[in-house]
């Protein structure tokens, strides 16, 4: 298997690559500021973040505050391990021969 072959596809969309980023060094991010600090719309953020949350790789808590709904995102143990192995293939693709 090349090393190519190990990227994980469900990292390749740049929005999740940011979700994924953003969570990495966060502990909960709300939807707002995932919204704002990726610069996208509420459909392209909920449509990742199903996608990322179906693959277990982020948890999603929705609540309520006082009468205002609230989501946020953190990302789960198998979410960590599976991205840090998708930035040290990509680490190793960067390497010169």
């Amino acid at each position: 298997m090349g090393i190519i072959d190990k990227l994980n596809k469900d990292f390749e969309s740049r929005v999740r690559l940011g979700i994924m980023s953003i969570l990495m060094v966060n502990d909960w991010v709300d939807f707002t500021e995932m919204k704002s600090l990726l610069d996208i719309t509420d459909g392209n953020l909920a449509s990742h973040s199903s996608a990322l949350e179906k693959g277990e790789y982020i948890e999603v808590k929705k609540e309520f505050v006082g009468k205002k709904p609230k989501t946020s995102y953190r990302v789960t143990n198998k979410g960590r391990v599976a991205f840090e192995q998708h930035l040290k293939s990509l680490e190793k693709l960067l390497k010169p021969k």
